[in-house]
């Protein structure tokens, strides 16, 4: 018996066993429901940031494929943890809600038509987000506050009366706001991630610098960039043209022309001196017209990875990269960068 209670405390000790206090001052919970990966990475930021503004602990939701991602499957915890309090979804559905979040009390909140009502699970990914949680809600309340009113929804929603603000998105804009883009570095590849990064940065390229691009150029990019005409701010396009921008978007910035990718291509491939480049892409490559222009001598990869964010840890440590001004998935390549000070440029505009 000595021996087991011995065990027990060692891994109580070392962690292998977690312990969670409830916090007093509530908690925030919410769907990354919004898009793809770069759509949510922008939404978790700034979900991140409010968070904080309300002095809650941050449920960490997870990512969104075609199930629920575990955030730490793709995240490290402890790096945000040093901005704020977070614990994961999981963790909190385990250990915390039986007993203070327990079935029969669980309120959903979300934005609804003046008058009207909303739905917490409706449709995919919300109703899957919430199911893979076990998660159902006994009564729904429309939002009465707006999320960059702090004050008022601390006001509104007192923790001892809403101890968990189950939120049917993220209370975020999109794109990221100006002033949560320095966040970006708490958001720190999983050890799992970060190794298969650098394995095929060393299968690649030997280790040795490269340029990075990114190309959106499938159908459906191209109908999306028709609605950017005559837009002075389009989609992620604050990444390279600013958040107080009064011009309308350069013709080639959402859908570049092949002329744009191999001009800019070569520029920077013949300033930066790498023998390799890398090209993550949605549709078109362009990988012969590349080695058309830039010769045998550089080494010219297209990975199409199984995980779409293989590429984003790739296009990260690049040398140098060029990416879509418009595409979120591009800005989660440029915010790390930006808080690396590292250089990117942009198609139809640098």
């Amino acid at each position: 018996m000595a021996l087991w209670i011995w065990i027990v405390t060692l891994l109580f000790v070392t962690g292998i066993i977690a312990t969670y206090e409830w916090d007093e001052n509530g908690y925030v919970f919410f769907c990354l429901c919004m898009g793809r990966f770069g759509n949510q990475a922008d939404h978790f930021l700034g979900g991140l940031s409010f968070t904080k503004s309300v002095n809650r602990t941050l449920v960490l939701p997870a990512f969104r494929t075609y199930k629920n991602i575990p955030f730490d499957e793709w995240f490290k915890v402890e790096p945000l943890e040093e901005y704020h309090k977070v614990i994961l979804a999981e963790d909190f559905m385990a250990e915390l809600a039986p007993e203070h979040w327990p079935v029969g009390e669980r309120t959903g909140f979300c934005y609804a038509p003046r008058g009207g009502t909303c739905e917490m699970k409706n449709g995919n990914p919300f109703t899957n987000f919430w199911d893979e949680y076990g998660v159902d809600f006994d009564e729904i309340h429309p939002l009465q506050a707006y999320y960059a009113d702090t004050q008022n929804f601390m006001d509104l929603y007192p923790p001892d009366k809403y101890p968990v603000l189950a939120l049917r998105g993220a209370p975020a804009a999109f794109p990221v706001a100006e002033k949560d883009v320095p966040l970006q570095k708490y958001i720190q590849w999983s050890d799992k991630i970060q190794d298969e990064i650098d394995h095929h940065i060393h299968k690649l390229f030997n280790d040795d610098p490269y340029v990075g691009i990114h190309l959106r150029n499938g159908a459906d990019w191209e109908r999306a960039c028709e609605h950017a005409k005559d837009q002075m701010r389009y989609m992620a396009s604050p990444q390279c043209l600013g958040y107080k921008n009064y011009e309308k978007l350069p013709a080639n910035l959402c859908y570049p022309s092949t002329t744009e990718v191999l001009r800019l291509t070569k520029k920077v491939v013949e300033e930066t001196k790498v023998k390799h480049l890398f090209i993550a892409t949605d549709q078109k490559n362009l990988m012969n017209e590349l080695k058309g222009v830039l010769g045998s001598e550089i080494n010219i990869v297209h990975l199409d990875p199984h995980l779409p964010i293989i590429d984003i840890g790739i296009l990260q440590k690049s040398e140098h990269f060029i990416g879509n001004c418009v595409s979120s998935f591009t800005s989660s390549v440029t915010r790390d960068r930006l808080v690396k000070e590292k250089p990117t440029s942009f198609w139809g505009y640098s």
